[in-house]
């Protein structure tokens, strides 16, 4: 494990170091608090050993700084003049423990062994939240995306028709999921149909069903994704990319709430709501022949334009460390930092394939780069398309 010792005295900094290095850590120290945040803060330590009573910035100060910044290290709080209120007042700034000197080996080893336990639990429980978590977080800060945070607030409570324009990659799945998961149809299915993947002989075979007979591949009855979407949502994406015989029948089944499969004159009764998503400008297509107005209306009641990521820059350092954070729960790696040059490399890349793109690189320079990712990495790893 990897430790670091904060200590205005060098008796106790090196007691430390040769306990905590005989029991094969790897130990750094720090003299001071001012030096010793700035070091926690650099790197990724499983634990920290800080004193409370320091020149300059105290152990107070540095907990309190590393809450902050959101340090997951399991920091235990060390002092010579300890009392039980400091102790409570350490463990309500978030320590994990509080040690009084004159310092017991048996209580150090057994203090940072429980603490680390924890940090592994705290870590296994993240990766199996994210695991069954149905829905990933909208991260962003910037204007654009604050006003579509606040308008999934208010629209994703009713059952308008929603339809989500924006280049590829930009998120508007995610868009749609959270339109659901903010909806009263949470508790039912969520149907998701890429048109743009889908035949344009089997798409409504896809949307609507089929009987059994209904053609020569159809050896059994079929419920479409409208039936298996009833009473919860159904997400069209890429829905310029349907063919119009298609299109007159989802705007049947917009405007009767029924439909029939393929093969049957019998009508079903749904209870569907309808989220639509293009990269297209369906107005566009509208003037070509090629998409139906009467179904732009149709879904258009609320419009959501998800931006591409030169759009909203500011978010870039937000994104890189979500994804950080991210990639690393799910590969079990440690996560490794980024030096603000290299953000600030990335914020100046063009991005045409936009988050997605961003999540790729930000693979490809965890998994190449030497323990931190530099501008150097980014220039040399980063934009290899």
């Amino acid at each position: 494990m990897k430790i670091l010792v904060i200590d205005d005295e060098r008796s106790i900094r090196n007691t430390l170091k040769e306990i905590l290095e005989f029991e094969g850590h790897q130990t750094v120290l720090a003299e001071d608090g001012k030096q010793g945040l700035e070091k926690a803060l650099a790197d990724n330590y499983d634990a920290i050993f800080c004193d409370i009573k320091m020149p300059g910035m105290d152990g107070i100060e540095v907990l309190g700084a590393l809450a902050e910044a959101g340090c997951e290290s399991a920091v235990i709080m060390i002092s010579g003049h300890g009392s039980i209120d400091t102790a409570i007042e350490c463990i309500k700034k978030g320590a994990f423990d509080f040690i009084q000197k004159p310092l017991d080996l048996n209580r150090i080893l057994i203090t940072l062994k429980n603490a680390t336990d924890k940090n592994e639990l705290v870590k296994e429980t993240k990766v199996l939240k994210r695991k069954v978590s149905k829905v990933q977080e909208i991260v962003g800060e910037s204007v654009p995306i604050l006003r579509i945070k606040e308008m999934i607030e208010k629209v994703a409570p009713t059952d308008a028709r929603v339809l989500i324009t924006g280049a590829n990659g930009t998120g508007k799945e995610l868009v749609a999921r959270w339109l659901h998961e903010k909806s009263n149809r949470v508790s039912m299915p969520f149907v998701e149909v890429n048109c743009a993947a889908i035949p344009s002989e089997l798409i409504e075979s896809e949307l609507f069903g089929h009987e059994k007979g209904a053609f020569t591949s159809a050896i059994k009855q079929h419920k479409g994704k409208f039936e298996q979407a009833d009473g919860g949502t159904l997400f069209l994406d890429e829905i310029g990319d349907m063919s119009l015989a298609a299109q007159a029948k989802v705007l049947r089944v917009l405007q009767e709430h029924k439909l029939s499969r393929v093969g049957s004159d019998k009508d079903i009764n749904v209870d569907v709501r309808v989220v639509a998503a293009t990269n297209k400008n369906l107005r566009e297509e509208i003037e070509k022949g090629n998409f139906r107005e009467d179904l732009y209306h149709r879904l258009s009641v609320i419009v959501i334009q998800v931006p591409a990521l030169t759009e909203r820059r500011d978010d870039i350092p937000l994104l890189t460390n979500y994804f950080i954070r991210q990639i690393s729960e799910e590969t079990g790696r440690k996560p490794i930092p980024i030096e603000p040059a290299a953000i600030e490399q990335l914020k100046g890349h063009s991005w045409s394939g936009n988050i997605r793109e961003l999540r790729n690189v930000i693979e490809r320079l965890l998994i190449l780069s030497n323990g931190t990712i530099t501008k150097e990495d980014v220039i040399n790893f980063a934009m290899l398309n």
